[in-house]
């Protein structure tokens, strides 16, 4: 018999491949890292295992991919900041009285413990792979390396990039360049990286065109994704109206912008020519319903985007990080607004979260499905309780409206343990929630204290 490193059998497989099989009780086999086999049956009759992972119950899916999130965003979670300020009315007064105020009082330290704090949390809840977008411009220069530094020490992989925006002065935009162009090529250049660097910007209004243009041609010569927040609040329709005559996604066409290498966040206020605009030039689009919610922007049209054919991932933007919660909330919002309970399958929310994130962030050759030479990213649940049948008929049912990442028995990421038993086996997690602790405590201090004030005159028409 065959010799493999891990043999997960006697267990639910969600294969997410392209036929979309789920093997009601089979086996995965894991060796150097990679999936060498997936069938239905004992597995022990084929392979000889250093380590044999047989659970009562359990289901075992690829894992979850985030297509967007800010893991700083995590540093405000119960923050005093918000009973000192006024209570923003709208978006824009969101980013000037809460983001922006972050952004600016960031340290290396406070990079570096967000990105600990939001890779424990992804692999406690079964999500092995990520695209952040980082927006400290205070700090910009290396800023990425204490992304990658988090990131590594728990053990999953994703994509990073620095937010490049000009709102405070035309040269900082120029800045995130390079600082996203060093990250590029430094991590490009070493296998080993777990973390990859990709060109990101905030927004279309908060930059010139010389700025979507050279960051199109960077991402062209390196041959990564790009990706921006676009339209998620009227602002940046409105902007672009006044100052181009365009909205905005008109605007990015006509600079040569779009591609399918092109990630949109959000998307809420797109038109119906809009989205035909995207579809013609295959843009991928990352879903944040949580976020849109609680920032009160609205509902993007997912469905019309599905029903065009688009590519469409779940991200967080940096608020909730459990994608089960972030399922949930993408299975249930778009009924509700549109009135319509039919919209959203529980296995196309699936498909978000996993194989369309990983198409969406140009890694679905690799990631997103357990298939034969796929690495081997694996998430393995077992639920608690489930109060009706637990097999092949219900088990995107389940996922969408049961599970939650308190489920999660363990993640492999590149066939390495990451979580084990339910508990990070890869770091100390009392000592970081201490240290944790300490660095944003003196975080919430310095912005309590601080007069923030943002002038933006360029920004006008």
């Amino acid at each position: 018999m065959e010799k493999v490193d891990i043999l997960i059998n006697n267990a639910l497989i969600v294969t997410m491949n392209p036929r979309r099989d789920v093997i009601p009780r089979g086996f995965v086999a894991v060796r150097d890292g990679k999936i060498v086999d997936v069938g239905s049956g004992d597995g022990r009759s084929k392979y000889v295992a250093e380590e044999y992972v047989e659970l009562r119950r359990s289901v075992v899916t690829p894992g979850f991919v985030c297509a967007h999130t800010h893991f700083y965003g995590l540093l405000l979670t119960g923050s005093p900041w918000f009973g000192v300020i006024e209570a923003p009315s709208d978006f824009q007064q969101n980013l000037q009285r809460i983001w922006w105020a972050l952004d600016e009082t960031l340290t290396h330290e406070d990079v570096y413990v967000s990105a600990l704090l939001g890779s424990i949390l992804f692999a406690r809840t079964g999500t092995t792979f990520f695209k952040d977008l980082l927006d400290a411009p205070n700090v910009t220069q290396n800023s990425l390396d204490y992304v990658e530094k988090g990131v590594t020490e728990v053990g999953l992989r994703g994509f990073a990039g620095f937010s490049v925006t000009q709102r405070r002065s035309l040269s900082e935009g120029y800045e995130g360049i390079a600082e996203n162009e060093r990250f590029v090529r430094k991590t490009h250049a070493n296998p080993e990286s777990k973390v990859k660097g990709v060109f990101t910007l905030h927004a279309s209004f908060t930059v010139t065109d010389d700025v979507l243009i050279k960051t199109k041609e960077l991402a062209d010569k390196y041959g990564t994704i790009y990706a921006m927040h676009l339209e998620e609040g009227l602002i940046d329709v409105y902007h672009n109206i006044e100052r181009y005559g365009k909205r905005p996604v008109e605007r990015l066409r006509d600079i040569g912008f779009l591609s399918p290498r092109f990630l949109a966040i959000h998307g809420v206020q797109v038109t119906e020519d809009e989205l035909m605009i995207l579809k013609q030039h295959d843009v991928k689009i990352a879903h944040n319903a949580m976020s849109n919610m609680i920032n009160g922007v609205g509902v993007p049209p997912i469905p019309k985007m599905l029903g065009l054919g688009m590519t469409v991932g779940i991200g967080n933007d940096g608020y909730v990080m459990d994608v089960f919660e972030n399922m949930r909330s993408t299975y249930l919002v778009h009924k509700v607004v549109n009135k319509d309970p039919r919209l959203m399958s529980p296995l196309k929310v699936v498909e978000m979260a996993t194989i369309d994130a990983a198409k969406a962030l140009g890694v679905h050759d690799k990631i997103g499905s357990i298939e034969v030479g796929k690495e081997a990213d694996i998430t393995i649940l077992v639920p608690e309780f489930t109060h009706t049948p637990l097999d092949e008929r219900t088990v995107y049912g389940h996922l969408v409206n049961t599970f939650n990442g308190k489920d999660v028995w363990g993640v492999l990421v590149r066939g390495s343990w990451v979580t084990k038993e339910r508990r990070v086996i890869t770091v100390d997690l009392d000592r970081v929630i201490d240290y944790a602790e300490k660095v944003v405590n003196r975080l919430w201090d310095r912005m309590i204290s601080m007069e923030v004030k943002y002038k933006v005159e360029w920004l006008k028409p």
